[in-house]
């Protein structure tokens, strides 16, 4: 092979591989929005049972087709607090599984004789599903057409490597160049990098199979450039880690990275081993030569499969081992100050949009507790003239504050991604308003606090705190069915919800429409009067600005 064919030859590698990472890609993203509501509730169900853990993540890695992805996600929870570093090592450990099945795919897609070709039927799917996402109606079934083309690509990209990789095999000079890298660590070690490079262990994996399969590399070759993969995927997890402020974070990253170097440090000592009892006699490498003969991508592909489900067979019982070993190595950080901060959202979990959108709304009802949490703080207030709570009033302003800001920033980031369905980008549109309305009820919360500092000196009668206390226990109660109404999705404006809500308007009007008689007898003075106006007013306004929570029209017309 010459230096112009050499050269024409590796740009068609590489078109290939663009080709291949293309289709991944596209198959990932519309994978993750077809199963969004199904992922949702596979990660709603990870609980401190082991195997129920591995299942979850082996699942959830299949169902957004990669392992990358689904460590990140996994590490956002426990920066999140969701989910605790137990838990998130079993799904690392399902992804660890789940991330096989490409391999598995690929090393299909290359078998096939005589007349059939089951990688150039593979690659047809591409046409059949842009036909399917440029003519259907219903978006699932576009979505479905987006996942085929993807799988089509992927092979597509794999037909083409594999050619280029043919005429690579063919070059005596190249072969015999390739067979002098024979050791194991550097193989191992230029698998982790080309992994880390192009963020890809699926893509490592796959290029090896087909470098497996024309002849190009050996299996024991293709086995190490794999183990090297396993390590290289590693450095998403590792720099999501490091992104984030939790320690619990890093250390979840920090225990992948131990699992997936102790899975390759076993495979490495026992293969050197057994090369040195038999006299070179066996290795891996031969022993799934003789597992699957005439199989060389099938070999390679089982192997991958069946050295990762080993590991976390092996790790399984160890995980509170491998949690204590992590807080041995990162230590718990200085207590600092209190600042604002997110409780469920990590900007980690944006790599997975479905994740995301289900911890937004639960970053927004929260963000509606805290605000309904000092609005009892200030009604306490104008009942007691207990300032006591007044600093943690102001804290959750603060935080109320922060969430208006942050929220709306990564919710705009969020609104970008091409991974959305309609159904989550709908909902995504209505949290402006609805986190511009929490924040309103926050700063009426503040101005009743004000109120009843104003009314220090000005005791209010034992009647208009009765009333407070009416309209106070009619605004929770109300605030109960709205949040109620808002987490189920439904957010419907019920009869129940109104009565309440006119309930409340009801008791301001009277409050205000009795004002000149409690001036005349007395009971408010100039002072008073006018901060007692200014309670009639904000707390009816708490209330309409909970409705605004759940009218949909209201919501969609502003």
């Amino acid at each position: 092979m010459d230096n112009t064919n050499f050269l024409f030859e590796f740009l068609h590698l590489l078109a290939g591989i663009g080709i291949f990472l293309t289709g991944c890609d596209i198959m990932s993203s519309n994978l993750e929005a077809v199963c969004s509501d199904r992922l949702r509730e596979l990660l709603a169900k990870v609980s401190n049972n082991k195997i129920v853990g591995v299942l979850i993540g082996t699942a959830a890695t299949i169902a957004i087709s990669s392992s990358g992805a689904m460590t990140v996600m996994a590490i956002g929870f426990v920066n999140a607090h969701i989910i605790t570093m137990k838990q998130a090592a079993t799904i690392i450990f399902g992804g660890e599984i789940g991330t096989t099945l490409t391999g598995q795919l690929v090393a299909l897609g290359m078998m096939g004789g005589g007349d059939i070709d089951l990688n150039f039927l593979f690659s047809s799917l591409a046409g059949i599903g842009v036909f399917m996402s440029m003519f259907a109606k219903k978006d699932k079934v576009r979505l479905f057409g987006a996942v085929l083309t993807g799988i089509g690509l992927l092979f597509a990209g794999l037909d083409v490597m594999s050619g280029a990789m043919t005429e690579f095999s063919r070059s005596p000079a190249l072969k015999a160049a390739i067979a002098r890298v024979d050791s194991s660590l550097l193989l191992i070690i230029f698998g982790a990098i080309l992994t880390a490079l192009i963020q890809s262990s699926t893509a490592i994996t796959s290029i090896s199979i087909s470098m497996v399969a024309v002849g190009l590399i050996t299996i024991s070759q293709g086995i190490y450039l794999t183990l090297g993969a396993n390590v290289g995927t590693c450095l998403t997890g590792m720099l999501a880690g490091m992104k984030s402020e939790g320690v619990n974070a890093k250390r979840t990253s920090l225990m992948q990275l131990i699992f997936n170097i102790g899975g390759v440090v076993l495979v490495y000592v026992i293969d050197l081993i057994m090369k040195i009892v038999t006299g070179g006699n066996l290795s891996f490498g031969i022993l799934f030569e003789n597992m699957f003969p005439g199989l060389p991508h099938t070999q390679l592909a089982m192997f991958h499969t069946i050295f990762n489900i080993a590991s976390v067979v092996i790790v399984l019982p160890l995980v509170d081992s491998l949690v204590a070993l992590t807080e041995k190595l990162i230590k718990d950080e200085e207590p600092k100050p209190k600042k604002e901060h997110f409780y469920f959202v990590d900007e980690n979990i944006l790599t997975t949009p479905s994740i995301a959108v289900e911890q937004i709304k639960q970053e927004i009802v929260n963000m509606a507790n805290i605000a309904m949490q000092n609005f009892n703080i200030a009604m306490d207030m104008l009942k007691t003239e207990d300032f006591s709570r007044l600093n943690e009033l102001e804290d959750n302003e603060g935080e109320l504050n922060f969430l208006n800001k942050e929220l709306v920033e990564l919710i705009v980031k969020l609104g970008q991604s091409q991974k959305l369905n309609k159904s989550d980008s709908r909902y995504l549109s209505s949290t402006y308003k609805t986190i511009a309305d929490l924040e309103r009820i926050g700063d009426y919360a503040s101005n009743l606090s004000v109120c009843a500092k104003n009314l220090k000196e000005e005791k209010l009668s034992d009647a208009i705190i009765n009333e407070l206390d009416v309209m106070r226990h009619l605004i929770n109660r109300l605030y109960m069915l709205v949040i109620d109404s808002y987490k189920s999705g439904k957010r419907k404006v019920t009869k129940q919800i109104m009565d309440l809500r006119d309930n409340v308007q009801g008791l301001s009007n009277l409050m205000v429409k009795i004002y000149i008689r409690r001036l005349n007898e007395k009971e408010l003075t100039a002072v008073s009067g006018g901060e007692y106006l200014k309670i009639c007013n904000d707390t009816r306004r708490v209330s309409e600005h909970l409705i605004n929570l759940i009218d949909t029209d209201y919501i969609l017309n502003h």
